[in-house]
């Protein structure tokens, strides 16, 4: 949102300005894509634990191993929406750098 203000901003700024505003923004874009990666690898291994659990409660019969599926599907619903929402913001931070190096 701050970066989109600055775009918008029709305030004339410097080469060196935009330096700087891209030297902060490549930063955010670090910590968005370390927190991509986690959020993956999270989202990854409850999928695999829903799979492995709604696979064991076929073959064993077992009404628990159902509950813990059930669980697991709960849990990894909004873990799916989540990555998605940081990948959509990761997405608009590149073309928000490329706009940046335009205008350098």
């Amino acid at each position: 949102m701050y970066v989109d203000s600055l775009l918008m901003d029709k305030r004339k700024r410097s080469p060196e300005e935009w330096s700087k505003i891209l030297e902060e923004h490549l930063t955010q874009i670090g910590f968005f894509q370390h927190e991509r990666l986690i959020h993956l690898i999270v989202t990854v291994t409850f999928a695999l634990m829903t799979l492995i659990s709604m696979i064991a409660s076929v073959t064993i019969c077992m009404p628990l191993l159902l509950a813990l599926s059930l669980l697991f599907l709960v849990l990894l619903v909004p873990y799916i929406f989540h990555y998605y929402t940081l990948e959509n913001e990761v997405q608009k931070m590149y073309t928000q750098y490329d706009e940046i190096r335009k205008r350098i």
